[in-house]
């Protein structure tokens, strides 16, 4: 919703603050939203909770369009991280496993999660070689990975797809 202005002000009196900020006391809302109106201003309601609740005398449309820049600078300042997949087999040879890094560096120096998936159901090597694989495999991908990134959390033990994900390692400062 945002700020009442003018007529929809409910209460009787106002603690009234004019436009260069100078505090002008408490005054009948009737009396203020007159001040406001000779000034071809409008009467904002900043703090609807104190006792008597506090108005500033101000161009409502120029402090909306304030408000708008703000939260849009805000909004300009934020990183939106992204998670991206990348899928390995559970007996990938290293130069294959150099390959994929590479893809993964690219991804966390973007500043992207990165998810390493391994697929296990179904493939009778993994099976029949054991369950031991794919942890061992996961360990020397984060060893490979080192600094560079932080393992954040794994799959659990009872999923059909194993993963990790890796986030950015964060800059020393």
């Amino acid at each position: 919703m945002g700020p009442r202005i003018n007529n929809r002000i409910i209460s009787k009196s106002v603690q009234v603050i004019g436009s260069d900020g100078q505090n002008l006391g408490v005054m009948q809302t009737s009396e203020a939203i007159a001040m406001a109106m000779d000034n071809g201003m409008d009467l904002v309601e900043l703090n609807a909770n104190a006792t008597p609740p506090v108005a500033k005398i101000m161009d409502f449309g120029k402090y909306k369009y304030e408000q708008k820049k703000r939260a849009s600078e805000a909004k300009k300042k934020q990183k939106t991280m992204e998670m991206k997949e990348v899928w390995i087999k559970p007996f990938i040879e290293e130069n294959d496993l150099q390959i994929k890094l590479k893809k993964v560096f690219e991804f966390l120096d973007g500043g992207d999660k990165v998810k390493i998936s391994v697929m296990t159901h179904g493939n009778r090597r993994v099976l029949a070689r054991g369950r031991d694989a794919v942890p061992a495999l996961f360990e020397h991908v984060v060893e490979l990975i080192g600094a560079r990134g932080t393992l954040e959390s794994r799959s659990k033990p009872d999923e059909r797809t194993k993963s990790i994900v890796i986030a950015p390692a964060k800059p020393a400062k």
